[in-house]
């Protein structure tokens, strides 16, 4: 991933959640933080800014650890919220805390213990949250716009669809004719989409991946399932986006390219 990035000159990195396994942190002196992101991502090309959203597996640590400042004091790269936008001249990121979302971390927590604090009523949460990101998008006057979150509306993953989203998210992504909806949380590297449609993008094999098993998907949609880890980029100009994957090695699995009649680089 260094390297990729450094050929790529990358601006920034985004990460899709669950950025502490298995449960989060414990509090912003966790040394996890140093074990699982400082000590880990040490290339000289990715001395950037990272923007994370939260992922399930945060959730059942202590969430307000993760959007400390004393983390960012301790590594100047890290920035976590909720939901954000990233504004970045002719493309904006909305980032969507899709967590609460999901009924059954209420209903049917298993044996986790889930940190709702600040997030509680749920309704009342997620329907500003729904609100906000709505007018944010309508208000936008960039060339691109990518909705970014940790569960996905359209995989073939184990984890499957996030119906919930479906039912509330897409509807508004839709509406406002968004480009690009990225998701971590499936363990694999994905690619669903129609052309002049949303496409639907997992980069969620940073480390744990290679489950073996993929959910029936059309063949048509389907451009990209691996199932292993890897990486993402994104190169972004007025009048098209590039998405490439990557596996560990920096092997190019998959490519594609929106087009759209009008220089950014990431890595994910």
């Amino acid at each position: 991933m260094g390297i990729v990035g450094e050929q790529l000159d990358i601006d920034f990195v985004i990460s899709f959640g669950d950025n502490f396994y298995d449960d989060g942190l414990k509090g912003d002196t966790d040394t996890s933080f140093e074990a699982s992101f400082s000590h880990i991502y040490t290339h000289p090309s990715l001395q950037k800014q990272w923007y994370s959203v939260l992922g399930n597996h945060d959730y059942r640590g202590n969430v307000s650890a993760q959007l400390s400042q004393v983390l960012t004091q301790k590594d100047w790269r890290w920035f976590c919220r909720r939901s954000f936008v990233l504004c970045s001249g002719m493309v904006e990121f909305f980032f969507v805390d899709t967590n609460p979302f999901v009924k059954k971390y209420f209903t049917d927590p298993e044996d986790h213990t889930y940190d709702w604090s600040n997030v509680l009523p749920r309704k009342k949460y997620i329907s500003n949250l729904l609100h906000d990101l709505d007018l944010e998008i309508k208000k936008s006057r960039a060339t691109w716009k990518f909705v970014v979150g940790h569960h996905g509306i359209k995989t073939a993953g184990q984890h499957g669809v996030t119906q919930e989203l479906v039912d509330q998210l897409l509807p508004i992504l839709e509406e406002n004719k968004v480009d690009l909806y990225i998701n971590g949380h499936d363990h694999c590297l994905q690619h669903i989409g129609s052309e002049g449609e949303i496409q639907f993008l997992t980069s969620g094999g940073g480390s744990k991946a290679w489950r073996g098993d993929i959910q029936p998907w059309d063949p048509k949609e389907l451009k990209l399932y691996y199932d292993g880890q890897g990486f993402m980029s994104l190169r972004i100009t007025h009048s098209e986006v590039k998405f490439v994957f990557y596996d560990i090695s920096g092997n190019v699995l998959h490519q594609s390219t929106v087009s759209k009649k009008s220089k950014t680089f990431g890595l994910f």
